[in-house]
């Protein structure tokens, strides 16, 4: 494992920093204070960190009716139970937002990045000239992001502290493995109790007076392809015997490839996207039903 954490964490080099890895005591005390706002303002409503959640709006009975994978099969069910380790996308799956389309809106650039956002997740252009088109439309600076993770906190998807509590309860490790940023990914592992560790995620860079000036082109998840890489050197590095991977877009899809997940498991309860749904193993919209299907 050491070898695979060393792969994908490097130093940066000396005129540029980070963001702290963990989130400012300070930070976690505004994620539970943060001031109720109107729904007005765009449904951003938050609760204290330790409830957050979001109402999804339920999908229609034609929408499912030309999917035929709603309903695991028995092959399907009994590799669910055997998993050893569950990896599931944040954007869309862990989280109700798209991250980058969050902060991007916050620093007023929301439009243009969201469309950007769709391109990529739903597999019509390859993920870093989205991800590099996303980030040059607002190149967000260090005070800015620091001034994001204070005002808006991470808004979970409805069951999935449950789940990841059942999976850890039954000795399964879970990851997080995401395009999105370890700046606002670490948060989120926090809340749910994920070591910092088991994120693979891309790194934003900042110069010496905190302005932007690129992304970690080294994390595997930062390009096309780069779900796969990640588990593949996460199943080799801890020799998983069952490796399923969760998430809504083309990106977590492609982890499914030989020597990465043995099944991919498509949350749509926030964003269907119909041309992943359709290849997935299992179609899911709500996570109870993985819950569930653990008893």
């Amino acid at each position: 494992m050491d070898s695979l954490l060393s792969a994908r964490i490097k130093p940066l080099p000396t005129h540029c920093r980070q963001i702290h890895s963990t989130i400012r005591p300070t930070l976690l005390l505004q994620f539970s204070r943060r001031l109720g706002k109107s729904q007005m303002e765009m449904g951003r409503c938050r609760t204290s960190f330790n409830s957050i959640a979001a109402s999804v709006q339920p999908v229609e009975g034609s929408a499912l009716s030309q999917f035929n994978n709603t309903l695991p099969s028995k092959e399907v069910l009994e590799l669910w139970k055997s998993a050893n380790a569950v990896c599931f996308d944040v954007d869309s799956t862990v989280c109700v937002d798209e991250g980058i389309d969050e902060l991007a809106d916050f620093c007023g650039a929301g439009e243009a990045v969201a469309e950007w956002t769709a391109r990529a997740m739903g597999g019509s252009v390859p993920f870093e000239v989205a991800l590099a088109a996303r980030l040059s439309l607002f190149n967000p600076s260090l005070s800015q992001v620091e001034e994001f993770l204070a005002k808006r906190p991470p808004r979970l998807s409805p069951g999935i502290d449950e789940l990841v509590k059942k999976l850890k309860a039954s000795n399964i490790d879970v990851y997080l493995i995401s395009g999105g940023f370890r700046q606002m990914i670490n948060p989120v592992a926090s809340i749910l109790g994920i070591p910092h560790e088991n994120i693979f995620a891309n790194q934003l860079l900042f110069g010496s007076k905190g302005e932007f000036i690129g992304f970690d082109e080294n994390e595997p998840t930062s390009r096309s392809g780069g779900k796969a890489t990640a588990v593949q050197q996460l199943r080799k590095a801890r020799g998983y015997k069952t490796l399923v991977m969760t998430g809504d877009g083309a990106t977590d899809l492609e982890a499914r490839k030989p020597g990465g997940a043995d099944l991919f498991i498509c949350y749509a309860g926030v964003q269907l996207r119909e041309n992943v749904a359709a290849k997935a193993d299992w179609l899911v919209f709500n996570f109870v039903d993985l819950i569930n299907s653990l008893d």
